[in-house]
């Protein structure tokens, strides 16, 4: 039997929403996957670019969909942000929060003194998404950035996806403080940035994992900036058109369809007698003199479809400005 895609990590980093579930019920795989995978004591870990959460309430949440999850088996952007803080900053050092509760705890469980005052005389500010945001502490860190201290974030994701559906998150509270400051540098410990990726596979100890994630530009990027293979799948944000269009830092090492994939043999997209042809599995995808994409092959199931899109994906990467409309409107199956 070939190889599962997992025999060749220690571990693996799963994203939440959109992987391991699509809130508030999990991905019909995940807690059957995350078990088989553990079953074959392979390090599993949560990571997730949401600050104002807690890793218990993350727990709770996934303890109540049937996944098993100790607190140290997710990391969040707030501790990763202070991890990095407290590598760079003396202990004990005020740092003023413009963050959650939460963000605060983390900061404080690190050795670092949080404030809420200017007058506090901080070394840094940190900022996190926090729901009650207020103008006044807004207004308290652009005068410890007038006065020069180190600007740390959480993460820079615009948008947050909640039941009610996207609304403003971490980035747009940090872009109207850059706003004010245009020229200066935001150090950054969310995805796509390593930090929170180094965090975690610094706690299970591996020394070779991969990301699993459904977002291209935080996920994906996130992996190839801390030199991490990654697993893109098909049951969250992003889909089979951001697939084809990826620029190279966003473009995954392996496709799936959801998680589950760790546990089947790798797919592979192999290039044909040029560049104009790729084929993964039986279907091919091909380009000819047109520009037109064509896949060629069976596509009568979801698993052959998702083979015609990683060849097709590859085909696209290889000959920049093709038309794959067509093509991608044949993968029916495939969101």
């Amino acid at each position: 039997m070939a190889d599962a895609v997992i025999d060749a990590y220690d571990a693996a980093l799963f994203d939440l929403d959109g992987v391991v579930y699509r809130y508030p019920v999990p991905v019909p795989s995940a807690p059957q996957t995350l078990a088989q995978l553990r079953a074959r004591t392979k390090g599993v870990g949560f990571i997730t670019n949401n600050a104002a959460r807690e890793p218990e309430v993350i727990c709770s949440d996934l303890e109540r969909m049937g996944i098993a999850a100790a607190a140290q088996d997710v990391a969040t952007s707030g501790q990763a942000v202070a991890a990095l803080m407290a590598s760079e900053l003396a202990p004990g050092s005020a740092v003023l929060v413009v963050g959650s509760v939460s963000l605060a705890r983390e900061i404080m469980a690190v050795g670092l003194r949080p404030v809420t005052r200017n007058g506090d005389h901080p070394a840094a500010i940190v900022q996190g998404y926090d729901p009650d945001l207020s103008w006044p502490l807004v207004s308290q860190a652009c005068l410890a950035l007038c006065d020069g201290v180190v600007w740390y974030a959480s993460n820079l994701d615009m948008l947050r996806p909640t039941s009610e559906g996207l609304l403003p998150g971490a980035g747009a509270q940090v872009a109207a403080l850059q706003a004010c400051f245009p020229g200066r540098t935001v150090r950054v410990a969310g995805k796509p940035f390593p930090p929170l990726f180094t965090l975690m596979a610094g706690r299970l100890g591996a020394t070779h994992a991969i990301a699993v994630g459904d977002r291209l530009d935080t996920d994906i990027q996130g992996a190839t900036n801390a030199g991490m293979d990654s697993l893109f799948v098909l049951t969250g944000a992003h889909g089979k058109t951001e697939l084809v269009a990826a620029v190279p830092e966003q473009r995954p090492t392996r496709l799936g369809y959801d998680l589950s994939d760790l546990l089947r043999p790798e797919r592979r997209a192999v290039q044909m007698e040029t560049s104009s042809a790729w084929r993964c599995g039986q279907v091919s995808a091909t380009v000819g003199p047109d520009g037109v994409a064509r896949l060629d092959g069976r596509l009568d199931d979801l698993s052959q479809q998702v083979d015609a899109l990683w060849a097709l994906a590859h085909l696209c990467w290889d000959n920049p400005g093709i038309d794959s409309a067509g093509a991608l409107r044949q993968l029916d199956q495939v969101r």
